[in-house]
C-alpha cells in the first residue's frame, strides 16, 4: 500500500515509518526539490527520471570539454570535482571527475603541466585508478578484538604499523604499547617485505615477550 503524509510532517518522522535514516530524506529532498524549494513527488520523480535517461551511456570526452576542463583548471583554480559539479549545475555534457583525473594523468606522462593545477600535484594515488583492488584473506575486524584491549588497563596490548617513504622508498615499522602508550620505531631493511617485517617485529619485541597479550594491526596491504 502507498504511504502519504499531511503536509508539514516532519524528517524524521518519515525516516521512521520507511525504515530509513533521516538523512536519506534530507539528501532526496535537497537533492530533487523544485527550484522555489518546495518538494513534491511528481516533479522529483520527472528529475529523476530526466537524470536516468541523461547518464544512460558514459560520456566520451570531447574537444570541447578537453578545453573548458584546461581552462577551469588553469584560469578558474577548480578541482576535478568542481569542473564535473559546475557543468552538471549548468546541465553541461562533462565526463566524470575521475575521467578529468585520467586526462591530467595522461598530460603529465607526455610532459604536460596541468597536474600542477591540482591541490596535491597528483601525489595522494598510490594506485592507478581503475586498478585491482587487492583483499586480504581471513582478515579480521578490529570490532572483534577482545574488550578488554581497550580498556587499557594492562600492560601488553601493542598495536602496530608501518610508514612509507616517498615513492615507497624506505619504510619504517611502529609498535606502540596502548596502555602506556611506549613508541618503538624500527627502519625496515627491505621495505614492506613481509618476511623482512616479521623478523623485525620479533627482535622489537623480543625483550617484551612476557608482557605480549595481543598486537593489533590495521587491514592495509
Amino acid at each position: 500500500m502507498r504511504k502519504t503524509w499531511a503536509v508539514g510532517t516532519k524528517q524524521k518522522e518519515i525516516a521512521s515509518l520507511i525504515g530509513k535514516d533521516k538523512s536519506v530524506i534530507s539528501r532526496e529532498i535537497k537533492r530533487n526539490k523544485r527550484p522555489r524549494g518546495r518538494y513534491t513527488a511528481q516533479y522529483a520523480q520527472e528529475v529523476c527520471t530526466i537524470r536516468k535517461e541523461r547518464l544512460k551511456r558514459a560520456r566520451k570526452l570531447t574537444d570541447s570539454m578537453k578545453a573548458k576542463i584546461i581552462r577551469e583548471l588553469r584560469e578558474e583554480d577548480y578541482s576535478p570535482k568542481q569542473i564535473k559539479g559546475k557543468a552538471d549545475k549548468e546541465n553541461i555534457p562533462m565526463v566524470s571527475h575521475e575521467s578529468i583525473y585520467q586526462l591530467i594523468r595522461a598530460d603529465k606522462e607526455n610532459g604536460g603541466t596541468l597536474f600542477r593545477c591540482t591541490r596535491h600535484h597528483l601525489k595522494h594515488r598510490k594506485r592507478p585508478v581503475g586498478g585491482k583492488k587487492v583483499v586480504i584473506k581471513n582478515r579480521r575486524s578490529i570490532h572483534d578484538r577482545p574488550a578488554v584491549i581497550n580498556e587499557r588497563k594492562r600492560f601488553g596490548d601493542w598495536e602496530i604499523d608501518t610508514i612509507v617513504g616517498p615513492n615507497n622508498k624506505g619504510a619504517i615499522v611502529t609498535i606502540v604499547e596502548r596502555q602506556t602508550g611506549f613508541l618503538m620505531m624500527e627502519k625496515l631493511p627491505n621495505r614492506k617485505n613481509a618476511l623482512g617485517l616479521a623478523q623485525c617485529v620479533i627482535n622489537m619485541l623480543i625483550p617484551f615477550k612476557k608482557n605480549i597479550h595481543s598486537i593489533t594491526a590495521d587491514n592495509g596491504t
